[in-house]
Order: C-alpha cells, then sequence, then structure tokens
C-alpha cells in the first residue's frame, strides 16, 4: 500500500483498558480487533491500559503500593504510575508484529499529548499529532500508553482514573479520527451497574451529555473527561466488549439518537459511594452570605469538589467524596464554623436527556424511593439528572427502586 494510499484511509481509535491486555487470551482478541479495523479499510491508533488490575504485576494500583508507608513525592509517582502503560504497549507491539501487523509503541509524551502538569490528576491541554500521522502513513499502527503525557516543562503526568479514555478521545480530535472504540469487559453502557440492579440491561446509543453525566454520577464506564472531550470534538464512541461480537453502546449526537433519547424521560440510574455530609451552622443577619461565599472560596482553593450544597434555614449541607474529609474539616476548622459530619452516605442520580421541562418527575422519584422505604437526605438537580443523597445502606434499593419506576429494565 503506498503512502498516498495509506493517508487516505480514515483514522480508528481503539482503546483497551486493563482486562482487555491482561492475558494472551485478552491480546488474542485485541489482535483481532486491529486486524478488522484493516480489513474494514480503517488506520487503527491503538490506546493501552496498564495490564489488570490491582494484584497483578503490572497494574497501576499494584506499581503505586510500591510506595507505601512513604511520604510520597507527586512527581515520583507519577513516574511509576506511568509505567504500568509502557509495559502493555510495548508488548502489544511486539505481538502485534509477530501476528504480521507493523506496529510502534509510543509514550503519550511520544504522541504529543501535552497537559496542565497537575501530577496525578492532569487534564489534556491538547495533542500534537505529529508523530501519530507520520506512524500511520509509514503504514504503522501506533500503539501509545493512555492515562498520561508530558507538562510544557517535560515532566510525566497521570490523568487520573480512567484517564486512558481520555487518551483516546483526545487523540482522536487531533487525529480527525472517524470513531473512538472503548473496549473494556462489559457489553456496553447499561442502564445502571449490574451488581447493584437485576435487570440492568445494555443501552444501543446515548448522547454525549447523558454519557457524560452518567460519568460524573458514579458510572465506570467512562472517564468523565473523555465523554466532555468526545462530545467537544463530535467524534462518535463506540463502548464495546472485547472479549465477544456483541454491538455495543453507539455515544453520538446524531439526530435519531437525540430524537430516541428525548422520546425517554430516563436514561439510566447512576450511583456514586463513599460520600459524607457537612452541615455547617451559619451565622445570623449580614453575615451569612458572606460566610457562605467564605466557605465555597475556601472549598475550591483547597481542591474540595462539592456534590451537593444546599442551605437550609440557618445551616448550609454541603456533600463530597468522604475521601476528602481532612480537607473539608481544615477548611471548616480555619474559617472557625461549627459543623456536623455524617459519613456512610452515596448519591443515585437517575440521568435523562428527555427530563427537562418534564412535570412530575421528582414526585414519581420521591414515590418510589418512599415506596421503597428509602429516605431522601438531600436533593440536586440539572437539565439532565436528579440525584439524591441517601444512606449507603440504602442505595441498592433506591437504584432498584428507581430503574423499576421508570421501565429501564425494558
Amino acid at each position: 500500500m503506498s503512502e498516498a494510499a495509506s493517508s487516505q484511509r480514515p483514522i480508528l481509535v481503539q482503546k483497551f483498558g486493563g482486562t482487555s491486555v491482561a492475558t494472551a487470551e485478552a491480546r488474542s482478541a485485541l489482535r483481532a480487533r486491529v486486524r478488522d479495523a484493516i480489513d474494514a479499510g480503517r488506520s487503527p491508533v491503538v490506546v493501552v491500559s496498564a495490564m489488570g488490575r490491582a494484584g497483578a504485576p503490572y497494574a497501576t494500583d499494584t506499581l503505586l503500593s510500591l510506595l507505601a508507608g512513604f511520604d510520597t513525592d507527586p512527581r515520583e509517582a507519577d513516574l511509576l504510575a506511568a509505567c504500568g502503560e509502557v509495559v502493555s504497549a510495548v508488548l502489544v507491539a511486539h505481538e502485534l508484529r509477530a501476528d504480521g501487523v507493523n506496529a510502534t509503541a509510543m509514550t503519550g509524551a511520544d504522541a504529543g499529548v501535552l497537559t496542565d502538569g497537575r501530577f496525578g490528576d492532569a487534564s489534556v491541554l491538547l495533542v500534537d499529532p505529529a508523530n501519530l500521522t507520520a506512524a500511520v502513513r509509514a503504514e504503522l499502527v501506533p500503539v501509545v500508553t493512555g492515562f498520561q503525557g508530558v507538562s510544557a516543562s517535560g515532566e510525566t503526568t497521570t490523568l487520573g482514573r480512567g484517564g486512558s479514555d481520555t487518551s483516546a478521545c483526545a487523540i482522536a480530535a487531533a487525529l480527525g479520527a472517524v470513531a473512538v472504540e472503548i473496549y473494556t469487559d462489559v457489553d456496553g453502557v447499561m442502564t445502571a451497574d449490574p451488581r447493584t440492579c437485576k435487570d440492568a440491561r445494555v443501552l444501543d446509543a446515548l448522547q454525549y451529555e447523558e454519557l457524560f453525566q452518567m460519568a460524573r454520577a458514579g458510572s465506570k464506564v467512562m472517564h468523565a473527561p473523555a465523554a466532555e472531550t468526545a462530545m467537544a470534538a463530535g467524534v462518535p464512541v463506540w463502548v464495546r466488549n472485547a472479549a465477544t461480537r456483541s454491538p455495543g453502546t453507539l455515544i453520538t449526537d446524531a439526530e435519531r439518537v437525540v430524537a430516541e433519547r428525548a422520546r425517554a424521560v430516563a436514561t439510566a440510574v447512576s450511583h456514586a459511594d463513599g460520600i459524607a455530609r457537612a452541615t455547617v451552622t451559619l451565622p445570623e443577619g449580614a453575615k451569612r452570605v458572606a460566610s457562605i461565599t467564605a466557605v465555597f472560596g475556601e472549598m475550591a482553593g483547597a481542591g474540595v469538589s462539592l456534590d451537593m450544597f444546599t442551605p437550609l434555614g440557618d445551616s448550609l449541607a454541603l456533600s463530597f467524596d468522604e475521601a476528602r474529609l481532612p480537607e473539608v474539616r481544615d477548611v471548616l476548622d480555619a474559617l472557625g464554623m461549627r459543623y456536623r459530619i455524617e459519613s456512610g452516605l452515596a448519591t443515585v442520580t437517575l440521568v435523562g436527556a428527555g427530563m427537562h421541562g418534564v412535570p412530575g418527575v421528582m414526585a414519581r422519584i420521591a414515590g418510589a424511593l418512599a415506596a421503597a422505604d428509602v429516605e431522601i437526605l438531600q436533593v440536586a438537580d440539572s437539565h439532565y439528572t436528579i440525584s439524591v443523597l441517601v444512606r449507603a445502606d440504602d442505595s441498592r434499593q433506591a437504584i432498584q427502586a428507581l430503574h423499576d419506576e421508570f421501565e429501564l429494565g425494558g
């Protein structure tokens, strides 16, 4: 095939998660997917995660566990964490070549992934596609380390949990790819976590914004910044099972999907465990507004993301990731605020493009949860979501109740 012909082939980005590269059998399925893309007239660009999950020798959590007990340097922790994807990329490139596919391993830096330099949770600023484009034109399949990039000062940075999804979508946007395929160990995006909902089913299609809201609300199928990146670029995304031939879920804003989703009030139920709530006592009079402003400002300065925040008369209720409890306490103590902390909570979120402007959705949620004997502690909503804060022990009942009420099991 000539360079001109190769350059005219549409680019397809294929991302393979940890379970999809963890075993020889899984990598055989990966190679078959790459071959399928080539046979279909595509130029594949492969993005890989670290091999396996915690306990596997090269999994990210396993690597980071080597630093347990140390006062960890964030820069060096990112250097270590990035090694897992390097192992995957090199091995997959070697196996593809042994299978007759010309391939080359690339780090995130090699692939032109430039980040903002925040260690452990960096954002992708841009992707310079020059090296990737040159590889494709040379009839090579780039095998890129996901989850990582390089700062303007040349430091290796990682993108946070699930960051390989974001690598794939950012690379696809920079290359003008026809689509991104996210390969995982489930058959697609589901209406709820099947571990918590007995009749959860795979969705055929959904809108970008719905996927983004599901990811923000705790769904583990795709990294939230990845959904946001794909949405901004308008790159169609398929979520598929690497081990099966199930069609998977298409994420797009194509007209038919927008129309289909608008007819359904709800699309899915997402949830997040490990939530805590601080109920802060506010001063009376003119100082109240100033105190609320100070709390929000200092939380932002401490890097604490608030899931919900509700003024309740003489108090302010704030919910957040339980892991940020030390920072929350530090902020409130520094401000001299009186407060009460509750742990062991969860958020359960109903997601759907069709709920905006539809009366009675909250009434149905409240009725379904009351019938399931689940107490609602706090509520937040947007055009696409309604989230309720509940006790963690009640989350499974809440998920099933909402799934049943909105007939998401089909």
